[in-house]
């Protein structure tokens, strides 16, 4: 579409009885200064810090994507409940209208914002319903609400009273004193037709458990290659697992789908686990074969660390069993802006055919530890698919991850395992913190609603990474007692920073389990009353509570 010769300079802002023409460059003062113009001071009561801070997000999109990510946007399933949402906020447009502004508004170089949007809107004037467009905010900014709300929480009540600077003979944290070999295996896997790259890390005195990587979607069996170097250096070996159709070269295939769909095949949430298995029984078979890597890589007893879909790939061949019907439920009557990038992601799933979930045995014995970084699992695995995995397991959440938010994808989960477990809480991290900064795609990381937390500030959940992890996984050796005191609380707590607080638990905050109890699992869209209906004291009582949910809940869990 081309650019419009005019382009939008003022709206009307209706809010029940009240009309009033206000410029768009006052909208653009508030959100970056927070003073308010003559013409929006009557709607002072709205325009709050939160909404200020949702004006001035920005989403990065892969210029030369743009156009095909608008078009899958708007012929995805989700599309009419899109633009009837959309069309309830500008009462007055088209959907020509709406597509021009949104194509011009995500070619800035800032990223695509609300301010970017209504001022590339091709009339000099239109009309916004306050009520809807409000609706529609208080969603999209669900997740970061919680993110805010569990922090303090995870912080406060996870904290141990200060006993001095934690001291200990060894740092698990230090690269160990062995020579490290590596080598890349690419595996043809004939029957399911799925060429499987695999990078292998050991050392000549090997030890313990293998452990297997599994990335997360749009990444690639590189992402934590800090880590298996870690690991290496200390005996242990190392097996980084790459998913074909969900690694970083799918994305570019995947962009000239017509379907949002197409992105995330359903069948990659059965074949991620099966990748694995697979790679187990060839790496067993080459290894009897060779004689540089016989005896290197215990196939026998394996460890999982997975991120974000990976940690998904991991529960799976833990025990954790599928749950479609909750799935599905969820996906039917989610809200299209509701969602967290995760709950699009699972949302594949709901395609399964039921025969084939049932006849496919994902569980594969041969692991017996799990690390779920970032993890994703929402509604994958129902309200008890985690019960059944008995497996020692260890799960990472960051606060700041709004791509796989902690209460619903990671806390959940964590409260559905049974004994043997870890939770390990980093207040400020975010998505992306704990992967290979020098392994990171730069536009991965540039793609989100948020700044990722990813240079020198997050080395601190780097280092937690290399210590915690060793010494989860040498608890499956004779050195375990060992490394046991890194597994504590007051050795998490010990790597915090001022920017980043680190906290280790093996159960939930009661004030949490309280608020898993009566935060509702998969939140549903926020519904206004037409603006013509409201009375300015049920628009005040309303969007108060609103605003001020996450915080009541805080005030009433921790009295």
């Amino acid at each position: 579409l081309a650019p419009s010769a005019s382009a939008a300079e003022r709206l009307t802002l209706r809010l029940g009885p009240l009309e009033r023409s206000v410029a768009i460059a006052d909208i653009e003062q508030f959100a970056q200064t927070g003073e308010l113009s003559s013409a929006l001071k009557p709607y002072s009561k709205l325009l709050t810090p939160q909404l200020q801070e949702l004006l001035n997000k920005r989403l990065q999109i892969n210029p030369n994507l743009t156009d095909k990510f608008i078009n899958n946007l708007l012929s995805s399933a989700d599309s009419p409940q899109i633009l009837e949402q959309l069309g309830s906020a500008l009462p007055d447009s088209s959907l020509e209208e709406l597509k021009q502004a949104l194509f011009v508004s995500s070619r800035e170089e800032e990223g695509l914002s609300v301010i970017g949007f209504l001022q590339a809107y091709p009339q000099e004037n239109f009309t916004v319903n306050a009520s809807s467009a409000i609706a529609i905010a208080l969603q999209l900014n669900a997740s970061h609400l919680q993110g805010k709300a569990i922090g303090p929480i995870l912080e406060q009540k996870l904290s141990i009273e200060d006993q001095g600077k934690f001291v200990s003979k060894i740092d698990p944290t230090a690269p160990g004193s062995q020579y490290i070999w590596e080598r890349t295996l690419k595996l043809e896997d004939q029957q399911r037709e799925r060429t499987i790259k695999v990078d292998l890390h050991w050392a000549r005195e090997s030890h313990g458990p293998l452990v297997v990587f599994s990335h997360g979607y749009g990444s690639d069996r590189k992402f934590l290659t800090y880590l298996a170097r870690h690991l290496a250096s200390h005996g242990i070996s190392v097996a980084s697992v790459e998913h074909p159709n969900s690694n970083y070269t799918w994305i570019d295939r995947s962009s000239v789908g017509e379907q949002i769909g197409d992105i995330l095949p359903a069948s990659e949430f059965i074949d991620r686990p099966l990748d694995v298995s697979f790679a187990l029984d060839r790496i067993t078979q080459i290894s009897r074969k060779s004689a540089s890597l016989r005896g290197k890589f215990n196939t026998k007893q394996v460890s999982v660390l997975g991120h974000s879909l990976g940690g998904y790939t991991a529960l799976v061949l833990a025990g954790g069993k599928l749950d479609l019907e909750a799935l599905r439920q969820f996906c039917n009557n989610r809200s299209p802006f509701l969602q967290s990038p995760a709950d699009w992601f699972q949302c594949a799933a709901a395609a399964l055919p039921d025969d084939k979930v049932d006849k496919v045995e994902l569980r594969d014995e041969r692991v017996v530890q799990v690390l779920a970084f970032n993890t994703v699992t929402g509604h994958l695995f129902g309200k008890d698919g985690l019960a059944q995995v008995t497996t020692p397991t260890l799960i990472f959440t960051s606060t700041e991850d709004f791509i796989t938010p902690s209460l619903n994808h990671q806390l959940r989960a964590f409260a559905q395992l049974g004994s043997s477990k870890y939770l390990v809480s980093a207040i400020g991290g975010t998505h992306l913190s704990v992967t290979d900064q020098g392994n990171l795609n730069d536009a991965l990381a540039r793609s989100t609603l948020v700044k990722e937390q990813i240079g020198t500030e997050a080395e601190p959940l780097r280092q937690l990474a290399r210590g915690v992890s060793l010494a989860f996984i040498q608890q499956l050796t004779p050195e375990a007692e060992i490394y046991q005191p890194f597994l504590t609380p007051a050795y998490v707590q010990s790597l915090s920073n001022s920017t980043i607080a680190l906290r280790l638990h093996t159960e939930l905050p009661t004030t949490l389990n309280a608020w898993l109890e009566i935060s509702p699992v998969g939140s549903q869209p926020v519904s206004l009353p037409p603006a013509e209906n409201f009375s300015w004291n049920k628009i005040k009582s309303y969007l108060s509570n609103s605003f001020n949910r996450w915080r009541e809940w805080i005030i009433a869990l921790g009295s």
